[in-house]
C-alpha cells in the first residue's frame, strides 16, 4: 500500500490526531469530548427507567439502547438550521442515530438492563469528516463509562458489555486508499466507505458506495484493510481512557 503523504501531512495508513475528553457533560452518567481532528463531538449516555412501548407490549425480557444525533448549527462553515426549524428530522440524522444504536447494541446482552434504557447523545460540534465514526467510537466510551458508574452505584448487577465498538472512514481519494479521510477527502473520494468493528475484530456494520465510480476486490480489500488498522488503533485509544 503506498504510504504517499496527504495534503494534510498524513501518510495514507494514518489515523488524524485522536482524543477522548471525559466528563465534559457533567449531568449525564457518562460523557466524553471526542475529537477526531478537526471533527469534535459530545458523546453523553444517560439511563432511563423505561423501555420503548413495543418492547412492554411483547413482555419482551431486559432493557434498550437508543441513540440521538445532531449536528449543532454552527459546526459548519454556513449555518446549519435545526431540524426542530424545519419540522422534522432530515433522512441522514435518521439514518445516522440508527448506525449509532445498532452499533451500540451489537456488543451489549440487553437482558443485563432489565427495565432501563440507556440513550445516548450525540452533538457535533465542529465538522470535517467523519462524524458518525466519531460518534460511534465517542458513544461506547461515555456508555462504557456510564454503566461502570451505575455498577459502583449499584443501581446495574453487572457490565452488559460484552465487547467494545468503534468506527473508521476509509475511502479512494484521488486513486489512493486512505483511512480516516477529513471533509476535503470525504467530498471528492470515488470511493468512500464507514467501517463498524468490535474491539474482538469482527464487523458489525460496512457502509460504502462508489461516487460516480466502481472499485475493484483488491481496492475493496485494501480499504478493509486501512479500516481494520485504524480501528485496532482506536480501541487502544479507548482502552487507554477507560482505564
Amino acid at each position: 500500500m503506498s504510504l504517499e503523504k496527504r495534503h494534510d501531512g498524513r501518510l495514507a495508513d494514518q489515523l488524524r490526531p485522536l482524543s477522548f475528553e471525559p466528563g465534559i457533560a457533567p449531568h449525564a452518567t457518562g460523557s466524553v469530548l471526542t475529537s477526531f481532528g478537526n471533527t469534535r463531538v459530545i458523546c453523553a449516555a444517560t439511563l432511563e427507567k423505561r423501555v420503548p412501548g413495543w418492547m412492554r407490549e411483547q413482555q419482551v425480557e431486559g432493557g434498550w439502547i437508543t441513540a440521538e444525533y445532531s449536528m449543532l448549527p454552527y459546526s459548519t462553515h454556513d449555518r446549519k438550521r435545526r431540524d426542530i426549524d424545519k419540522g422534522r428530522l432530515d433522512g441522514r440524522t435518521v439514518e445516522i442515530q440508527r448506525l449509532i444504536g445498532r452499533s451500540m447494541r451489537a456488543v451489549v446482552d440487553l437482558k443485563k438492563l432489565p427495565g432501563y434504557t440507556l440513550c445516548i447523545d450525540c452533538d457535533v460540534l465542529q465538522a470535517d469528516g467523519g462524524t458518525r465514526t466519531a460518534s460511534i467510537s465517542g458513544a461506547y466510551v461515555a456508555a462504557k463509562m456510564a454503566v461502570d458508574r451505575l455498577i459502583a452505584d449499584g443501581v446495574l448487577a453487572e457490565c452488559p458489555f460484552r465487547d467494545s465498538v468503534a468506527a473508521v472512514s476509509v475511502g479512494i481519494f484521488h486513486e489512493l486508499p486512505v483511512l480516516d479521510l477529513n471533509y476535503h477527502e470525504d467530498r471528492d473520494a470515488s470511493v468512500d466507505f464507514n467501517v463498524v468493528m468490535t474491539g474482538s475484530g469482527q464487523f458489525v456494520e460496512l457502509q460504502g458506495t462508489g461516487e460516480e465510480a466502481t472499485f475493484t476486490d483488491e481496492e475493496l480489500a485494501k480499504l478493509l484493510a486501512l479500516g481494520k488498522k485504524g480501528i485496532t488503533e482506536i480501541t487502544s485509544a479507548q482502552t487507554e481512557i477507560l482505564g
